[in-house]
């Protein structure tokens, strides 16, 4: 059973040096940046997206948590933000550690955050998936997400 719990003060460093890390990596994929200029990309973007960290007013950063796991210790991350007017929710971040991936827990925690929703009257949950990242498609298909549109870029700059 999966179970979620917001994130704390003490844990949002480890958090970020996740994320960050994690999508300077696709940055640096995605938009053949280098390693610093999408390190500095990726630093920016979380900094002017979570001005005030875990407390970012409409922005919930939770831990997860995995019932069965008598450690006590979360399993992931999920960050997202509501959209109370069109009872929707966006999802900014997902993660499953490395170390508990492939035993159905991503699956399992989709299932559990839709029924959370469902019982607080939200119609929608929305994300963005990188299209070189064909394990979390593979999660959020199985999971009934449908894609809505595919992001594009071209670079003008001159080398």
């Amino acid at each position: 059973m999966i179970s979620f719990r917001s994130m704390t003060e003490k844990e949002y460093p480890d958090f970020l040096a996740y994320f960050i890390s994690d999508y300077a990596t696709e940055i640096q994929t995605n938009y053949r940046l280098s390693r610093a200029d999408s390190l500095e990309r990726a630093t920016h973007e979380i900094t002017e997206t979570l001005v005030e960290g875990v407390n970012t007013h409409g922005h919930e950063l939770l831990c997860i948590f995995n019932q069965f796991d008598l450690t006590d210790k979360h399993i992931g991350y999920l960050w997202y933000k509501t959209d109370t007017l069109i009872k929707s929710v966006f999802i900014y971040d997902f993660h499953i550690f490395d170390a508990c991936q492939g035993m159905g827990l991503g699956k399992q925690t989709l299932c559990a955050f839709e029924d959370q929703l469902r019982d607080k009257g939200f119609k929608e949950i929305r994300l963005r998936v990188a299209g070189d990242n064909a394990r979390a498609r593979h999660i959020y298909e199985s999971c009934g997400f449908g894609v809505t549109g595919i992001n594009m870029n071209k670079s003008i700059a001159h080398d």
